[in-house]
């Protein structure tokens, strides 16, 4: 979520007058910072992924491996101890100078082998979901995140954590690319960072903290805002969007359904959908990917989408009472009124910067935000659970907000599922149930 001024921030108090003053002499000198880093050497080089990098993706047209490896040709894939052929996704340029390969998964697949490490198998029935995201390293004028400090940009430690979940699935619900603009000149929390929508940026800002999560599990993503065209789209295309050939810019991800066993999770492109207004064309478009998907009376669906249709953004602190919040997202709202949602129970959503739930009974599917695997938070958020009743389009929900960075866990149990919000030194903040639409969420034993 775009923060609505630029300044220094990191999570908790905001840092004193004289470090913002000392921030913005030092941002006024990023570009001659990003020359003098390319000229004396003096950025750390990247751990080299090269062969290490290798992920299973969930796509409509079903599992697909992909690896990213610095040869000309790709590696070979061994499914159940025999060669499969990989074919080449992209060629190096110079933003990407790495080869990125692809292979489809045979049906009836049971073991997985790349770089001499086994890959995570997808499974038919996913009991088990980690969810997570808005988790790069923020470097974009003004705001400064310090990338290199593990306690400011914790995604590392929250990767880790959720690689010891054992899920099933992991689903990453958009933003990933964070570091637009140059680490200001002598800011140590940053210094070496790359930045700009290119390899060593992605490598930096996902795949190398990720690289535990990668390989536990499958992954589904979402697009993010900040994989817009005018940010990190080429680097979306390339390496993570689910269409078998890279789409070139401007473009808008395809909607497709992936089977989770017993339901269906439906994956639609709310990158551009605007927040506070609502454009004929962009409404037309999101409510077309909603109509995208045959209704099956049968099998509930969930909706992944990174923009949540409801949500509220704190904007203001009002004392001891808590912030003061603007609800979100007026394109996806205008979409969804006029979208036929029966049978859609759950919206999954990031974008805000924390962790909250909206219930609002059988008439509206609840909506859930998990956007805290790294990046700053919102100015006027809190750390403190808050549970309300708040009016979002026309509805009264059941809330629960709070802004942490963690992960959120989601079993199957019978016909519903349970949840908890684990933050990232270990503690649960929330625990959650979700039957039907019916989404009931509590403070955890551990949180404020």
């Amino acid at each position: 979520m775009e923060r609505l001024a630029l300044v220094l921030l990191q999570r908790g108090p905001l840092r004193a007058a004289a470090a913002r003053l000392a921030a913005f002499i030092c941002v006024a000198a990023a570009a001659q910072a990003s020359a003098q880093n390319a000229s004396d050497g003096a950025a750390p080089p990247l751990a080299p992924l090269g062969e290490a990098t290798a992920w299973v993706e969930l796509t409509g047209a079903g599992p697909v491996v992909r690896a990213v490896t610095d040869k000309a040709e790709c590696p070979v894939l061994r499914v159940d101890g025999r060669p499969a052929p990989m074919t080449v996704r992209a060629r190096p340029d110079p933003a990407f100078p790495e080869t990125l390969c692809q292979a489809k998964l045979p049906p009836r697949a049971k073991r997985l082998e790349l770089f001499g490490r086994p890959l995570p198998m997808p499974k038919a029935r996913v009991d088990r979901i980690v969810i997570m995201g808005d988790s790069g390293c923020r470097l974009r004028g003004l705001s400064v995140q310090d990338c290199n400090d593990p306690h400011a940009w914790p995604f590392a430690e929250v990767s880790r954590r959720a690689a010891a979940e054992k899920p099933d699935l992991v689903i990453h619900v958009g933003d990933y690319y964070y570091r637009e603009t140059a680490c200001p000149l002598n800011w140590s929390g940053c210094a070496g960072s790359p930045h700009g929508d290119a390899w060593p940026t992605w490598a930096a800002e996902f795949f190398e903290p990720a690289r535990p999560l990668l390989a536990a599990a499958p992954w589904v993503f979402a697009r993010g805002n900040h994989e817009l065209c005018t940010r990190g789209g080429e680097g979306w295309f390339r390496l993570l969007d689910a269409g078998w050939t890279p789409l070139a810019c401007p473009a808008r991800s395809a909607p497709f359904s992936v089977p989770l066993g017993g339901v269906s999770l439906r994956v639609i492109d709310g990158s551009d959908a605007e927040d506070r207004s609502a454009p004929p064309a962009a409404v037309a478009a999101f409510r077309a990917d909603l109509q995208a998907f045959a209704p099956n009376p049968a099998e509930p669906a969930w909706i992944l989408t990174h923009r949540p249709i409801w949500g509220r953004v704190p904007v203001a602190r009002i004392g001891p009472v808590g912030p003061l919040n603007i609800t979100i997202n007026a394109t996806e709202q205008a979409a969804a009124r006029g979208a036929a949602l029966d049978g859609v129970d759950l919206i999954l959503s990031g974008h805000i910067h924390h962790f909250a739930s909206f219930s609002f009974g059988p008439t509206r599917p609840a909506q859930l935000i998990v956007g805290t695997g790294g990046d700053l938070g919102e100015a006027a958020d809190l750390e403190k659970a808050r549970a309300e009743l708040p009016q979002i389009d026309g509805l009264q929900a059941k809330s629960l907000e709070f802004e942490e960075f963690g992960y959120f866990v989601l079993d199957r149990d019978g016909e519903a599922w349970r949840g908890i919000f684990k933050s990232v030194d270990g503690r649960v903040r929330a625990v959650c149930r979700l039957k039907g639409r019916d989404l009931a969420c509590e403070r955890g034993a551990s949180g404020p």
